[in-house]
């Protein structure tokens, strides 16, 4: 890990400079220069030079970036050079979609277990992994270690299971439900909020038409 602090901002763009790696190694490219794996992240070789530094200087003038080393070291500052347990919490749709994405598993996460306080969901099978009561939530996490917990229960729920969670000792929190966590210091928080990235989208699509659109029946109209 580098000894000095990387910027928020750095660190929300490593993980697009792995998967850019990651492809350069499918693709059976062994080095890169700064453009093209700019190029290949959609940044300015600027900005990845930059952000680079952060972790060290890992590129050779006149021949690039060894890709296999350079998504390595990356991987090792995200930390994903372990394996990190994981738990999710709210098994409806959302949750049936998350246990069953890949990704997870191949990017060093690990699902350990499934809950729901939903008793018609407990027992059920999802991915493999048996839906598990709520309530056993502590003993899980004291069982596998858990660091991270996915929030994937309606919104009314969030708060009770975040707290639940930061009760039991799960300092890092993924949070899908559209509603914002009081977390108290010490814990992170990610919010995913779908909606409103339809929402930017729509914004952005609006704009391209050249015109606000006009509403159809104005408020009030007689």
């Amino acid at each position: 890990m580098s000894s000095s602090r990387i910027p928020e901002a750095t660190v929300a763009r490593l993980p697009v400079y792995l998967r850019a790696l990651n492809a350069l190694l499918d693709s059976g490219q062994a080095t890169c220069s700064s453009e093209e794996l700019a190029a290949a992240a959609g940044v300015n070789s600027a900005k990845l030079r930059k952000d680079l530094s952060h972790l060290g200087s890992y590129g050779t003038r006149g021949v690039g970036y060894d890709v296999e080393y350079l998504r390595y070291q990356i991987a090792r500052e995200i930390g994903l050079t372990q394996d990190w347990p994981v738990v999710i919490v709210g098994i409806g749709n959302l949750g049936h979609a998350l246990a069953n994405y890949s990704g997870f598993s191949s990017r060093g996460f690990r699902t350990v277990a499934l809950l729901d306080a939903d008793t018609s969901r407990q027992g059920e099978v999802v991915a493999g992994l048996k839906v598990r009561d709520f309530d056993e939530l502590e003993a899980i996490v004291s069982e596998h270690g858990v660091a991270i917990g996915v929030i994937a229960a309606p919104a009314s729920a969030a708060q009770a299971v975040c707290d639940k969670m930061v009760a039991a000792g799960i300092r890092s929190i993924l949070n899908f439900a559209p509603r914002i966590l009081a977390v108290p210091p010490g814990v992170d928080v990610r919010k995913v909020d779908l909606s409103s990235e339809l929402q930017i989208l729509a914004y952005h699509e609006q704009r391209k038409s050249g015109a606000d659109r006009v509403p159809t029946t104005e408020v009030g109209a007689s």
